[in-house]
């Protein structure tokens, strides 16, 4: 997704009804498009109490479905603009994508409400020169809903036609076909265009049949975790709404995320360090099981989300984590060394994109070299940091072998001190918190690396690797 340089549009009253939750969607999808925004943090500021249940769930659901299928979404309208989208206002192509997707996608939005919505939208936009233009493209579109693949040319290579129908980047997918093979990529793609499970962390087990009462009291749905055995899913309404999210009962957190923490073995009175913390998630795990007698500090490069990760903390009633402001590719400020460090890495996260689908858009393949050699340094201090005998869980939510493996690599070989954690003992770390059912095994390459595949596992792409400082 090219970012589309774009003031805000100078609104005006439209003279027919737009819904709450379509002129949300509108202005979320302006914000990452012309801003550079991402969805998530944007629809969390949109979405406030105010916003029906029902309005806040169809936005998301435009907001993210625009952006998954954004490439084939626009594949579709070209063939009827005769040109590129890129030409139009951004104005005018949001509300061509956010209608062509509802009229495809929403079985249970009237055709006509998409169409006259969108029209309402560009005028509300000020761009009602426009109108017919999205008036008459979205009627054609409704009215001859065709099957993608007929509309393909015959000559286009397997990457390219992935791409297309599955909405994803052409470079993208070529890596991945030479990595995973055609069955496994489609899985992949598949995986990274459906809604994630809204997984969620249970913190106190003991609690657990009275949270599960609650929840369904407030009407969602409650099922089990597929991989941990504290983990379940939510559905059906707003989590974050509830009185128990509110009372820190429970946080909402993917579950191979939620595994991580628990890779590092953590012991109660060990010195802990997460090093690149925000935002947050995985903290209270490493603090819980420190204990009373054990210190974790919590360090990001960026003060704001330091500040968000203090509120996060205030919900779960965790008071004495010190957050520290750091850039952690540089030597570090402690004075003593920690027993158990966390690097969980800023990285390109392709192993995120049915949550962050405008990843896949935004992301370069040079990048990948820049992130690996940042990744290299962040470890490299964070070991400097860490005691004889210590342990440092490197980790990030990227498929991608240059944040991956090959950072592992590199390290090992500048440090003759330290090894990889082996699969058995790995796979021993890990296996009393699974579910039932799950073996460790499958979780672990044969170099004891933690992995999971979106397609595979119902969780988000994760890797991580157990080092250890002899």
């Amino acid at each position: 997704m090219k970012s589309r340089k774009s003031s805000r549009p100078d609104l005006q009253p439209s003279s027919k009804s737009i819904s709450p939750a379509r002129r949300i969607a509108f202005e979320v999808l302006r914000r990452v498009q012309a801003e550079g925004a991402y969805a998530s943090d944007v629809l969390h500021s949109e979405l406030n109490a105010r916003v029906k249940a029902e309005d806040a769930a169809l936005a998301t659901e435009i907001v993210l479905g625009v952006l998954r299928w954004q490439r084939l979404l626009d594949f579709l309208l070209e063939k009827q603009t005769k040109k590129p989208l890129e030409r139009l206002d951004l104005a005018v192509s949001i509300a061509l994508q956010m209608g062509l997707y509802q009229i495809r996608s929403l079985r249970k939005i009237p055709p006509r409400a998409a169409v006259n919505e969108s029209v309402e939208l560009v005028k509300r936009a000020r761009k009602s020169s426009a109108a017919s233009l999205v008036n008459a493209v979205l009627r054609r579109s409704a009215e001859n809903i065709q099957p993608v693949e007929g509309l393909l040319p015959d000559d286009i290579s397997l990457a390219e036609r992935l791409g297309i129908l599955h909405s994803h980047p052409t470079w993208i997918v070529e890596r991945w076909l030479g990595r995973f093979g055609e069955a496994r990529t489609v899985a992949l793609l598949e995986a990274n265009n459906r809604p994630p499970r809204l997984s969620c962390a249970l913190h106190d087990p003991g609690e657990r049949e009275q949270l599960f009462a609650s929840l369904k009291r407030a009407g969602l749905r409650v099922e089990p975790g597929t991989l941990l055995r504290n983990a379940f899913a939510l559905s059906g309404g707003s989590a974050a709404r509830t009185e128990a999210f509110g009372a820190g009962e429970f946080s909402i957190q993917d579950e191979a995320s939620q595994a991580i923490p628990l890779l590092l073995g953590v012991h109660t009175g060990d010195r802990v360090l997460d090093l690149c913390a925000a935002p947050g998630g995985k903290t209270p795990a490493l603090v819980r099981a420190a204990g009373q007698n054990g210190v974790v500090v919590a360090a990001d490069r960026h003060a704001h989300r330091l500040r968000a990760m203090k509120a996060q903390f205030v919900r779960l009633g965790l008071s004495r984590v010190p957050l520290v402001e750091l850039d952690a590719s540089r030597p570090l400020p402690f004075r003593s060394a920690f027993d158990r460090t966390l690097v969980d890495a800023p990285c390109s996260g392709t192993g995120t994109l049915a949550r962050h689908p405008e990843i896949r858009w935004r992301l370069r393949l040079q990048q990948l070299s820049d992130l690996h050699q940042r990744q290299v340094a962040l470890v490299a201090t964070a070991l400097s940091q860490l005691e004889p005998g210590g342990r440092l869980v490197y980790s990030t939510c990227s498929l991608e072998p240059e944040e991956n493996e090959e950072v592992v690599a590199e390290v090992l070989r500048a440090a003759p001190s330290v090894r990889r954690v082996a699969a058995a003992e790995a796979t021993r770390s890990l296996a009393p918190y699974l579910a039932g059912g799950i073996s460790a095994t499958s979780l672990f390459d044969s170099d004891g690396q933690f992995r999971t595949l979106p397609g595979n596992q119902k969780c988000d792409g994760f890797f991580a690797a157990i080092l250890e400082k002899r």
